[in-house]
């Protein structure tokens, strides 16, 4: 059993890697296809709001059958999904055909992504300790090879449609491949986190779960307005070059990625609730000091801590929606991650629209306070009385 578990950890990490890597090979692709396709840049915004909205009808469906079918049968499937609806973007001529393609493809991403970690909520609950933040590391893992591979798929001169048809290729065969070594589902467990009366099976959604579901929207909507502004800030607000504004990403992604990769060990050590806490709160402190700062030596180091802090709280609320009840774990899982998918998306947006009333870096004390409100609410990690004591029964 040690073997087994052990082994569906790694295909887990797989499972993430690919993920991260099929969405960054589109990624790596959009100004070749923006380009063939023929639309403006303001146009294109529009058109990933549609992978957006795919991406969260798929994640809704990818939960409610992963807790009825089980991850084992809903990942492999929905990673074949995702490699083989890559290819859509890479073929499609005119706009609406676009336009479908990214609704198609973004309903497989969506749907890979909360079965994967509904899995990995298993993974976690079998080794009872943290693990899931690895997890979490490995998707950006996924696209630094997306971007690496794209860039020899260039020089060797390979076209848009080529280069996703073989990803996928790739795609379908690491998704049937690894579906050996996924978790078979575990029996069907009784509701052990609802309001009111635990245990009576009720199928209502506990206000933990949309607690947890806000807080994942704030920190999302953090690190989507970080993917989007950042490099802007230090070029257009502090003067910098192009050259050194492209640090302002590298310095949030790269923090992130390694405390994604410590969060697991500080959670089990300390608890979820100060990792959220003091993560926000460190989060919070670094988007001030780029808020106010001026000097870019300084704005890259509040970006750097702003990575730092964000990194280990979304692994931890997607944790504790899983955990909450056990058979619905899918289910939960796509609630917090739909919600804290449509911070990721408004919160470029949401700073766009400020900028015209404030300086872009002032738009930024608004992240400080998303920020600081998720510390404020990170006890709803604790669990509650009545599970805990269901947990002392059935242990």
């Amino acid at each position: 059993m040690k073997r087994a578990l052990r082994v569906s950890r790694v295909v887990t990490f797989v499972y993430f890697v690919l993920n991260g890597t099929l969405l960054g090979m589109w990624v790596v692709q959009i100004p070749a296809v923006e380009e063939r396709v023929g639309i403006s840049h303001a146009a294109l915004g529009g058109f990933l709001v549609l992978l957006g909205a795919g991406a969260f009808a798929g994640m809704q469906v990818g939960g409610r059958l992963s807790d009825r079918l089980g991850t084992r049968t809903v990942v492999p499937a929905a990673g074949v999904l995702c490699s083989v609806t890559l290819v859509l973007p890479g073929l499609a001529q005119e706009p609406w055909a676009l336009a479908a393609a990214l609704l198609v493809f973004g309903f497989g991403n969506g749907t890979l992504d909360v079965s994967m970690n509904a899995h990995a909520v298993q993974v976690e609950k079998a080794y009872e300790r943290p693990v899931m933040s690895a997890f979490h590391a490995t998707f950006s893992v996924g696209g630094v090879l997306a971007a690496l591979a794209g860039a020899v798929a260039i020089d060797i001169g390979w076209g848009t449609t080529t280069t996703l048809g073989a990803a996928a290729g790739v795609g379908v065969v690491t998704a049937l491949v690894s579906a050996r070594g996924l978790l078979p589902a575990g029996p069907a467990a009784p509701v052990t986190d609802t309001e009111g009366e635990p245990g009576v099976g009720s199928r209502s959604v506990p206000t933990r779960i949309w607690l947890l579901a806000v807080l994942a929207l704030l920190i999302m909507l953090c690190e989507g307005a970080a993917n989007d502004w950042s490099v802007l800030h230090l070029k257009t607000v502090l003067g910098a070059p192009e050259s050194t504004a492209a640090f302002a990403y590298g310095t949030f992604a790269a923090t992130m990625t390694i405390g994604r990769l410590l969060a697991d060990r500080t959670s089990a050590r300390f608890g979820p609730v100060a990792v959220l806490r003091y993560g926000s709160a460190l989060a919070a402190a670094g988007i001030t000091v780029v808020a106010l700062s001026p000097w870019v030596w300084a704005a890259l180091t509040g970006w750097a801590l702003f990575g730092l802090g964000l990194s280990g709280c979304i692994p931890q609320l997607f944790s504790a929606a899983g955990h909450a009840d056990p058979a619905a774990a899918g289910t939960n899982v796509s609630r917090v991650a739909g919600l804290g998918y449509i911070g990721m998306l408004a919160g470029p947006a949401i700073i766009g629209w400020m900028t015209h009333l404030m300086a872009l870096n002032h738009t930024f004390l608004l992240l400080a306070l998303f920020c600081a409100t998720a510390a404020a609410a990170a006890g709803v990690l604790r669990p509650s009385p009545e599970r805990s004591r269901v947990v002392e029964l059935t242990s």
